[in-house]
């Protein structure tokens, strides 16, 4: 089902929903007016590419470090959301510079904005989630510690969920371009593995396992990347060089069931015949099509037989003389 335009959440949220920070998350950070994929296939390798490193970080942290840690795990967020705060514009502005020639930044306003403010969102959301951790460790109280440490846990969920939502949609940089999060995607894993590989930070791992964990992530989202904008391109003449306005329409949505069919007459009956074009189109059923108006077959202008409409005719025979009283 295409998503709605013009709306955040879609309307879908109610107050019952908070309970689950898990679906407010998904409405808040994947809104209704991020675009749907073009091409179910990449969609299905993007998520196993956000599972599997979800899966990978989390197990570094939690086995090969000796214990989750809560604490450090906040501080490599921060400094993710640190990256992209600096890193997303960047791109898109680079972006934009080679766009320049076939369309203008005004065009893409609004889609900016909305990104920016995605952006923006979930990077309040993680410093405030490592303000509320903090402030719940330090403080002395016992409802207060209660309070906090239900508040921390439900945005904790809130903040990983949203997490898992914007490794896929990019911040909505489908809604500027649609190979834009292909981009994106391929710019912040490299730059995320850098520092790691400069500093020797390999997690605790050995030295091929840490590579290892360490260019797995850049080197498989870079081919995703690399598949994705080539199937954009093959398929939809989608070019990442080119400005969103100058890009070929996108086809319309393809009907999933059998296409509509008018109700039909009586099956046993007389055939329904189409109404003709012409309203003087001969009848299906005539066996030479004739003006309703024309002459004989002999031609349009056959009264002498020379085919002029004014020739003239052949003499009459002579008629037989009749008595005063016929005969």
């Amino acid at each position: 089902m295409a998503r709605a335009r013009g709306s955040w959440t879609d309307g879908t949220l109610t107050a019952r929903s908070f309970l689950k920070p898990h679906t407010v998350a998904r409405a808040v950070f994947h809104p209704a007016w991020i675009p749907d994929s073009l091409d179910p296939t990449v969609e299905r390798l993007k998520r196993f590419r956000v599972v599997t490193g979800a899966v990978a970080s989390l197990g570094v942290y939690t086995f090969v470090e000796g214990g989750f840690a809560l604490t450090e795990l906040l501080e490599n967020a921060l400094t993710a959301s640190a990256v992209l705060l600096f890193l997303t514009p960047l791109t898109v502005g680079v972006m934009l510079f080679v766009w320049r020639s076939t369309g203008t930044v005004r065009q893409l306003r609004v889609p900016l904005l909305n990104s920016l403010k995605l952006l923006l969102l979930f990077v309040g959301s993680v410093v405030g989630l490592a303000l509320l951790v903090q402030t719940t460790s330090t403080s002395g109280g016992i409802l207060l510690s209660l309070v906090g440490g239900l508040a921390m846990m439900w945005l904790l969920v809130f903040v990983v969920a949203g997490a898992v939502r914007v490794s896929g949609n990019l911040f909505g940089a489908a809604a500027v371009h649609r190979s834009l999060p292909a981009l994106l995607a391929a710019v912040t894993s490299w730059l995320m593995a850098i520092p790691d590989l400069v500093t020797g930070d390999l997690h605790g791992l050995s030295l091929t396992l840490g590579v290892v964990f360490i260019l797995g992530a850049p080197v498989t989202v870079t081919a995703i990347a690399l598949l994705e904008t080539g199937r954009l391109k093959r398929r939809y003449g989608i070019r990442l060089r080119a400005h969103p306005a100058s890009l070929p329409p996108l086809p319309g949505p393809v009907p999933t069931g059998l296409p509509h069919v008018p109700p039909q007459g009586n099956p046993y009956g007389h055939p329904h015949v189409p109404h003709p074009q012409h309203p003087y189109a001969p009848h299906p059923h005539a066996p030479y099509p004739q003006h309703p108006y024309g002459p004989g077959p002999q031609g349009p202008y056959a009264p002498g037989g020379s085919g002029h409409p004014y020739a003239p005719r052949p003499p009459y025979p002579p008629r037989r003389p009749r008595g005063p009283y016929g005969g």
